[in-house]
This record gives structure tokens, sequence and C-alpha cells, in this order.
């Protein structure tokens, strides 16, 4: 799944350096999460980081974008070929 940036955005920058896969950007009035290199941080971290520091509380999952744990590996391993992701890299909630 995953994540968009709400009107509540005030364009503080905070998301934008921690999302590994760079699919943070400036639109007209908010920030915009691009669906196809968003992973959750799946591979780099347990929890989605722009939601982590988010001051606003404005990153959220969305419910019209949901992938499971091996959609969002797969999507990691394509943006970020070198980097050596397997199943341990998984958030703990997606492990079985």
């Amino acid at each position: 799944m995953a994540f968009i940036i709400t009107e509540d955005c005030n364009l503080c920058d905070a998301c934008v350096e921690e999302c590994p896969n760079e699919a943070i950007t400036e639109g007209d009035d908010i920030y915009t999460i691009d669906a196809l290199k968003c992973t959750e941080c799946v591979g780099y971290f347990d929890e989605a980081q722009c939601a982590e520091v988010c001051p606003m509380e404005c990153c959220l999952t969305d419910p019209d974008n949901v992938e499971d744990e091996s959609v969002l590996l797969d999507k990691a391993k394509r943006l970020a070929p070198a980097e050596d992701f397997d199943e341990d890299d998984l958030p703990s909630h997606f492990r079985a």
C-alpha cells in the first residue's frame, strides 16, 4: 500500500529527505507521493519514514492503493537493484 499526503501538508520538507525511494516531490500546494515508487520503506525501515517524521501527521496509507508485502518487496528490488533485499528485510508486521 502506498502512502498519500493529505491537504494538511504545510511543505515543511521533513518527509522528503527521509524517503529512501525519492518518491516524494513538491506539488502545487502540498507534497505528493508517487505510488509507483512508494514501498512503505520495506527493505529499509520497519515503519514508513514519511509518517514517522511528519509533524502534521498527514502521511497516511492510501486505501485505494493496497499492495501486499511481496509486491512492496519486489518494488523495492526493482527501484534499488544494487540493494540486497530479502525476506528478512520485511517489516515485522509483514513477516509470516
